[in-house]
Parts: structure tokens; C-alpha cells; sequence
């Protein structure tokens, strides 16, 4: 399909050297013949007016339509009364096809992790928000501006959190960041820097994201395991690490909640070891049948960088986060961001703090979770129902939850087989540092899954659980 410009005439490279001697028509023309036969120009692309181009390239009008007149009679080029002059077919060289993806099974149900519902984002709300925020907005917010991100969604992000997860949350210590992803990295560089050379993780947790990250800012990276409490503050003792990646509030990909014990001792170990929480807000807006929990940065807010995003909330594009930075590493972390791109978009930064402060965040949140809470209670029903003896815990919160298999079971071989009948499934084996299978667990999300859907797929696999 050729290309479609818009506007009046679309502009087009030529060069015409008046000190060389050759004619500036057959200059031209050369040039346009040469940009079709390289498929610089494609067949059925549009070329600028005979006006336009003569204009910017300082020639008369009437050199012009003789070179298209020329290239038109040698079968380059083809006009139409009333249409552009376009690129005729089969001059040029055809622009070879990207290659398409590689395509995949249609599955039935899908439940891949770490997916909310993407038909649910709030994409009305998110224009109106846009608009508004584009309407009202300085021309000085259209400049580089802060690092840090925009002064009003620090301000207003650092309300929500105070109000919804008791944090201690100053907006002169906070950075606005590109997803926890970025999040992650600018902490890890910056605790490099201040020459801390380990870190430490939950295991089961986010092995290959961790590691990886850990790498590019120069550290290792240390596997602490993880219990029914949380993780281990004692084995995470008896490393040498000085910082520590955890998700407190609903743990990746347990799904369990570090116990109030745990996590005073895990800020007491931090401040015995002059440490650093990285505390990663995973889920933290999604709960069901428990008490809210508050953030550990607002119990040690000196000891914690706690990275919060609406990559679970609304969508992962929007690729919006925050970090709360301690006071002795906010400034290094915000240099650290400035070298990195300077800032994040802020328009989009601009319309996420109108969707707070109108409530339609709040409001999409609360449909969310009821929408959620629906979705794992069929999970829940389509377990009871077709495989009744297999445990599955992490319910609490979020849009996942843990299938225990049978001790015999092969997790790979029943993730296979489930995937030859068009269900997608997935092991814990991911998740651990050693990518052990044992003992055989799935991780199923559901946040992206109909309830139908998640009843099929379900029943569509219960032999191969049981």
C-alpha cells in the first residue's frame, strides 16, 4: 500500500548544484528518475505539486511540468485530471516486506502474568484528561523542564500516596521515572555509584529482571529465599548485600504479604547494615479479602526507595512511574535521570495528575477491583470444579494466583501439553534463580482473561492438572 501524506504537497529531497554545468532540467530529472528506480520512491507515492517544487528549489514552475512531462512519457511517473502526479507501477525497485511476525496459535486462554485488562483502560477518562491538561498547560511545561518530572504530579501523586498507602511521600524527594523498569536501573546505578557492590532479591521473584539490571549498574546480584512471611531476613543477613529488591505488599509471585515481623526486621537489618529497600510496589492497588498494608518507605522512609507505576493500574504503554527517593540519595538519583533522557513526557505526566485529582482515577480503581475480584473468584469456582484437589494459594490480591501440582507432576510437560490444546500456561520455573521445576507450580494470571474464558481454559486442562 503506498504511502498516504497528508497536506497540500509533500516535500521532497532534490538538490540542484547550478555551478556544475549540466542543465537544471536534466538534473532534475535525472534525480526523480534515480529516487523512483532505488525506490526512494515507491509505486503510488505522491510527488510534490509542479508549484511547490519549483518553489523550493528555486526554479520556474514550467522546468517542472517539462520534467514530469518527461518522466510521465517515459512510463515513471502518471497524472490524472483533478490528482497528484504519483510514482507509475512497476518502474521502481519494490521495497522488500518487513518480515511479518512470527505467528502463534490462537489460544483459547491465555494466562500469561503481569497482564491487566487491557479492553478495561479508561481510554475516554484518559482523552478528556489529556485534553484538559493540554488546554490549561504553561508553554513553559512544553520545555524540559525538571527532572524530577512535573511539579503537579509529584504533588498530586505524593497525596494519593500518602492518603492510600500511608507513605512518606515528600514531592521535592520524588522522580518521576518510565516504569519500574527505569525505576529499578536508576536505583541500582546510583547505589553502584555510592559503592555498594551486591543486591539482593526475592527468590522466587524476577530472576532474569533483576540480574539483568543489577549487571548494567555494575552489581551482583544475590537469590534470598522467600517463605509463607515474606523473605528471609536472616538468610538476606548472612549475605553480604547491601540492598534488597522486595515487593512487601503482595509478593512476586507468591502472592504473600511480608508479615509485620519480618518487616520490622527487615528494617532493622537495613539500618545495622547502612542497607537499601528497594521496595517495589507491585500490586499494591489490587486487594480482595484482606487489610489494606501500608508501604515500608512510610516506616523508614530514610532507608527505602519505594517504585510505584500505573503499568498494572491502567496500561503498560502509558510507561508512567514514580520513585520516593531518601533524602541522602534524591539528588544523585535525579542526576542520574537527567542523564538518562532529560525527563519523561509531560503531557502524559500532566494528564495522569488531572485523572488523579478528578477522581476518575480512584473511580477506575474501584471498578478494577471489583472486576478482578470476580475474575478470581471464577478461577476460584473453575478449580472446584474440574480439579478440586489442587491448592491454589496468592489470592488475596492481585490478578494472580499459584496452582500447586501433584509432587509427580512435570511442569513443562503439562505446560506443553495444556499449549497443543490452546491454553497457555506457565511454570514457576521462570521465577526461580536456579529455573528449577520443582516442586511444580503454575503461575496464572487472569487479569486479561474474560470470565468465560478463564472457565474453558480451565476445563479444557483439568486432566492434565489432576
Amino acid at each position: 500500500m503506498p504511502l498516504q501524506w497528508s497536506g497540500l504537497s509533500p516535500e521532497l529531497l532534490m538538490v540542484i548544484d547550478r555551478d556544475s554545468g549540466e542543465p537544471l532540467r536534466s538534473q532534475l530529472e535525472h534525480q526523480v528518475r534515480d529516487a523512483i528506480r532505488s525506490g526512494r520512491l515507491q509505486v503510488g507515492e505522491r510527488l510534490p505539486s509542479s508549484r511547490e517544487l519549483a518553489r523550493s528549489l528555486g526554479l520556474s514552475r514550467g522546468l517542472v511540468q517539462d520534467c514530469y512531462a518527461q518522466l510521465q512519457a517515459e512510463g515513471y511517473l502518471v497524472t490524472r485530471v483533478g490528482s497528484a502526479t504519483r510514482v507509475a507501477a512497476g518502474v521502481c525497485t519494490p521495497a522488500q516486506p518487513a518480515s511479518p511476525p512470527a505467528e502463534h496459535p490462537r489460544l483459547i486462554a491465555d494466562f500469561r502474568w503481569g497482564v491487566p485488562d487491557l479492553t478495561s483502560f479508561p481510554i475516554s477518562d484518559w482523552l478528556w484528561a489529556t485534553r484538559e491538561s493540554a488546554r490549561a498547560m504553561p508553554t513553559t511545561d512544553l520545555d524540559y523542564g525538571d527532572p524530577r518530572g512535573n511539579a503537579q504530579l509529584r504533588d498530586v501523586v505524593a497525596g494519593y500516596l500518602r492518603r492510600v498507602r500511608a507513605a512518606a511521600a515528600d514531592p521535592e524527594r520524588m522522580v518521576i521515572c518510565s516504569g519500574y523498569a527505569q525505576g529499578l536501573g536508576l536505583a541500582l546505578r546510583t547505589l553502584a555509584q555510592i559503592g555498594m557492590r551486591a543486591v539482593a532479591f526475592e527468590d522466587p521473584g524476577s530472576p532474569a529482571t533483576t540480574s539483568s539490571a543489577a549487571a548494567t549498574a555494575g552489581l551482583s546480584a544475590i537469590p534470598v529465599p522467600v517463605d509463607e512471611h515474606g523473605i528471609d531476613v536472616q538468610a538476606l543477613a548472612a549475605t553480604d548485600a547491601r540492598a534488597v529488591i522486595v515487593t512487601p505488599a503482595h509478593q512476586w509471585p507468591t502472592g504473600v504479604a511480608l508479615s509485620p515481623e519480618r518487616r520490622l526486621a527487615l528494617i532493622a537489618w537495613a539500618e545495622r547494615r547502612d542497607a537499601v529497600i528497594i521496595e517495589d510496589e507491585y500490586d499494591a492497588e489490587f486487594r480482595y479479602d484482606r487489610e489494606p498494608i501500608g508501604t515500608l518507605q512510610g516506616l523508614a522512609a530514610d532507608r527505602v526507595i519505594s517504585i510505584g507505576t500505573v503499568s498494572k493500574s491502567l496500561a503498560p504503554a502509558l510507561r508512567i512511574g514514580w520513585m520516593l527517593c531518601p533524602p541522602s540519595l534524591a539528588d544523585q538519583i535525579t542526576q542520574n535521570k537527567y542523564r538518562a533522557d532529560r525527563g519523561s513526557p509531560a503531557l502524559d505526566q500532566l494528564a495522569l495528575a488531572t485523572m488523579i485529582e478528578s477522581g476518575r482515577y480512584d473511580r477506575h480503581l474501584r471498578r478494577m477491583r471489583t472486576l478482578y475480584a470476580a475474575r478470581r473468584d471464577t478461577l476460584v469456582t473453575a478449580f472446584a470444579q474440574h480439579a478440586p484437589d489442587i491448592k491454589v494459594t496468592g489470592l488475596a490480591a492481585g490478578f494472580h494466583a499459584i496452582a500447586h501440582l501433584h509432587k509427580s507432576a512435570d511442569e513443562q510437560t503439562v505446560i506443553a501439553a495444556a499449549r497443543a490444546r490452546s491454553v497457555g500456561l506457565y511454570g514457576m520455573n521462570a521465577c526461580r534463580s536456579t529455573h528449577t521445576a520443582t516442586p511444580p507450580q503454575l503461575v496464572l494470571g487472569f487479569g486479561n482473561l474474560t470470565e468465560p474464558a478463564i472457565t474453558t481454559g480451565i476445563t479444557e486442562v483439568s486432566d492434565l492438572l489432576t
